[in-house]
This record gives C-alpha cells, structure tokens and sequence, in this order.
C-alpha cells in the first residue's frame, strides 16, 4: 500500500520515536543475555539511540520531531547514563519513578499522554512506539483518531510474544527488531572483583601540561590569586557527599572506579564547586584536578575503597 504524500495537502510530515525503556531494554537482555535485571548487563545507550533513529529514517516518511526516551529513576533522581542520554541531540529523556521492589511508575501514563498531546495537536503524521503494554491501545485508538499513523516496534522474544496481542492489532504497522540489530549495543555486565588502591585524579593527571600562570599585574594592581588547595578539595568532599545524599549510592557508584568522570558528571562537578566557592575555577586547571582529587576521596570513603595519596 502507498504512503500518503502529505505534502500534497500542505501538512509537514514528521514523525516522532517514542521508547519505553524499560521494556527494550527488559526483552533485549533477555533475549541477547537471558538476563533478568538490568544490573545483568551494561548498554551503550548513545549508539543504541542513533541505530534507532536511522532505522526509523529508512522506514518513515518525513522528518524526525525527537525521540521520547521513556525510563525510570528512584525519587525520579536522574542516573549517570539518564544525564548523558539527556545531553543528546533531538532526545527528551522523560523519567517515571522506579520503587523500592525495582518497578517503574508513572512511565506508562507519560507515553500515553505525549502520544495523545501530539496527536492533537498535529505535531505529527505518524509515531514510531516500541512498547508491548496493553495499557497502550487507548493512547494508540486515541492518537489514530486525530489521523496519526503508529508503527509499534518490538524486540524479537527468545519464544512466544512479549508484546500484547491487542496492541499488535491495533497498530497501522508492526515490525520486530531482530537480536543481531540489538547485539551490538549489550554487553554482559563485567563480574565485580576486589579493588586494589586506584590512583587519585591529581596522580593521573600529573603528566598533563598545565596553562603557564598568567601574566604578572601592572604596578599599582593586585594580582588575582586561584584557590587554595585545601579549600578546593573540601568542596569537592562536599559536593560528592551531596550527591550520595540526593541522587544515592547507586548513582554514584554508577562512576566507580574512577578516577576519570564523563564530561557531562564533570561540568556539573564544576560548576557546583563554583557555586559554593563564589567564583570561577575555569582558570585554574590545576584547581580542577584537586577538585576532582576531593571528590574521589569522598567517593572512595563511601564504597571502602583504597585511593593513592596525592602529593600536597
């Protein structure tokens, strides 16, 4: 059957991706790992999300509005991979809360309700839906009867279905993503070993060329001094024992072993301690490091892990 050209009447195609997290990543783990916990296996979210992006270029007609990542945090307190999924160009991360026994709530009612928002409100011609909730079919009846096409996705089952038979029957089109798509973005989780004493950020670094210190002031002004060290790394401490406070211990283990940060976890390292500080540490980069020295140190007390001495 032919696609309708909606530009012949005027109306800018699009199309939106809209994923749950959860049961990608649940059906995916067990298929590829016969995993049963996330904490099974590790993804490499990024490329997992461009993938999907250009199967959906070759597929749909039009241009792509975003990708609704759909997924789950405790208190809705974002994890290390969510912040990083979040930096990514044209993708909305949307978190539901995750409880104590590990379920998610609220995620399913979010994609409802983005589905049906734009639905109404013609934002576009057809929505791509990797789901395989029943609780689903009302948004998909729903987002149909504004004119919008949807196209479910799912992950190919080791047996069986794990998708419901009502939503398959419900949607314009459907289309399994097989194992050997999803391979290369899963990896079993590696066996936690022993951790034997880990360098400290400052011994790392050591080797890296630091700027040359600015130039003296003119006679009669007072040269603009950077931090002390001291200073720097206790509020590095401190920001790391806020963080274990507010995003909890998962989260920051999430960053373990260290001692390198991925450069979104830096920047908000940063600017955190400038914040407490009063003032910017951008021009010193050796304050940086004893920033990071700080907040390992907490990080490391934290978990009982052994850390190498920096030199004072």
């Amino acid at each position: 059957m032919a696609i309708p050209d909606f530009s012949a009447h005027g109306i800018s195609a699009k199309y939106a991706v809209l994923v749950d997290v959860g049961y990608l990543y649940a059906a995916a783990g067990e298929v590829l790992l016969g995993a049963k916990e996330r904490k099974e296996y590790r993804v490499a979210a990024d490329e997992l999300i461009q993938a999907l992006q250009k199967h959906a270029v070759d597929r749909i007609q039009g241009e792509l509005l975003r990708v609704y990542w759909y997924d789950a945090a405790r208190d809705r307190v974002p994890t290390v991979d969510q912040r990083v999924i979040a930096q990514l160009p044209w993708v909305k991360v949307r978190l539901g809360n995750l409880n104590a026994r590990g379920q998610q709530k609220g995620v399913d009612a979010q994609i409802r309700s983005d589905l049906e928002a734009l639905a109404r409100h013609h934002a576009v011609s057809d929505t791509v839906l990797i789901a395989g909730d029943e609780d689903m079919v009302p948004a998909v009846e729903a987002a149909q009867a504004y004119g919008v096409r949807v196209h479910l996705w799912g992950v190919e089952p080791p047996f069986g279905t794990n998708q419901a038979e009502r939503l398959v029957w419900e949607s314009d089109t459907v289309e399994i993503l097989s194992a050997d798509f999803l391979r290369p973005f899963f990896t079993r989780a590696p066996v936690p070993v022993p951790v034997p004493p880990t360098p400290s950020p400052a011994q790392v670094f050591a080797g890296r060329t630091v700027k040359p210190m600015p130039p003296k002031a003119p006679a009669g002004q007072v040269a603009k001094l950077g931090p002390g060290r001291p200073r720097v790394e206790e509020v590095g401490e401190h920001v790391a024992q806020k963080w274990i406070l507010t995003r909890g211990r998962d989260n920051i283990r999430d960053l373990l072993p260290g001692p390198l940060l991925p450069t979104v976890i830096d920047t908000e390292l940063l600017i955190e301690a400038e914040k407490e500080l009063g003032h910017s540490l951008r021009p010193y980069p050796e304050a940086r490091v004893w920033l990071r020295d700080g907040f390992w140190a907490r990080v490391y007390r934290e978990f009982d892990l052994g850390v190498g001495i920096s030199s004072k």
